[in-house]
């Protein structure tokens, strides 16, 4: 891997890393309340490796609700991530299969949104780089995670001291990095309140994949602007001439 781009991605990656770890604490606190062990805690984090699904699931695993629910609303949650990774697919070719396993596996939101203003930008997309800037958010959320398990009592209550506010802000700072895009802002608006109308009349955590899923639609409704239209021509063209 070349050196430089990994440390690259270390240090981009790094201000992820500090943002999340309230959430990985926070989640070692849950666990451990809701009767997981720390290594079970570790487990979870070191596997699914998801905060929002990792909360929703030890909140079901509380309520005694069945597994297959349980895994319907992760699936729910993270559906987002297939999304996520046919738009990744493009930048991504030249990894080796083994490089593809760990780059699905460690994907998560702000790797993508990085990523793909990578990518877009006309920079190569390296293994090293992307490695650099996951494993850096990866390994401590996991050491977080059991630091959150030991010292729970110490966390108490997030939203007394206006932590649950930090995620929220964390994601809108995302969305907001694609706001130079073309049909942006009545896509994320229509998104926005299908996922609002979503979350009052079906409930957590469909409102997620819901509002998404809207917000595609009309993206793909929309008319692309004329330099995006000749492009997609002219590959189209391009793909029907090696053919």
């Amino acid at each position: 891997m070349n050196r430089a781009d990994f440390v690259e991605g270390l240090r981009g990656g790094s201000a992820v890393a500090l943002a999340s770890a309230p959430f990985g604490a926070l989640f070692g606190a849950l666990a451990v309340e809701n009767g997981m062990s720390l290594s079970e805690a570790a487990f979870m984090s070191a596997t699914v490796y998801a905060g929002a699904s990792q909360m929703v699931g030890i909140e079901l695993f509380g309520h005694n609700v069945h597994a297959w629910l349980i895994v319907l609303s992760i699936l729910a949650v993270n559906f987002r991530h297939v999304l996520y990774s046919a738009a990744l697919a493009r930048y991504i070719g030249h990894f080796t299969p083994v490089q593809k396993f760990f780059t699905f596996f460690l994907l998560v939101d702000p790797q993508f949104a990085e990523a793909v203003k990578r990518g877009e930008s006309g920079r190569q997309l390296t293994f090293a780089w992307y490695f650099g800037f996951a494993i850096i958010i990866y390994i401590p959320w996991v050491l977080i995670s059991v630091a959150g398990g030991m010292l729970g009592g110490f966390i108490g209550d997030p939203k007394a001291i206006g932590l649950d506010i930090l995620l929220p802000a964390y994601f809108l700072g995302i969305v907001l990095g694609f706001r130079k895009r073309d049909n942006f802002l009545p896509v994320a608006l229509v998104s926005a309140v299908a996922s609002v109308l979503a979350y009052r009349y079906v409930g957590s955590p469909w409102h997620v994949s819901l509002g998404a899923a809207v917000g595609i639609l009309l993206a793909a409704v929309l008319p692309l602007p004329p330099q995006e239209a000749d492009l997609e021509a002219d590959a189209l063209k391009s793909e029907v001439h090696e053919v």
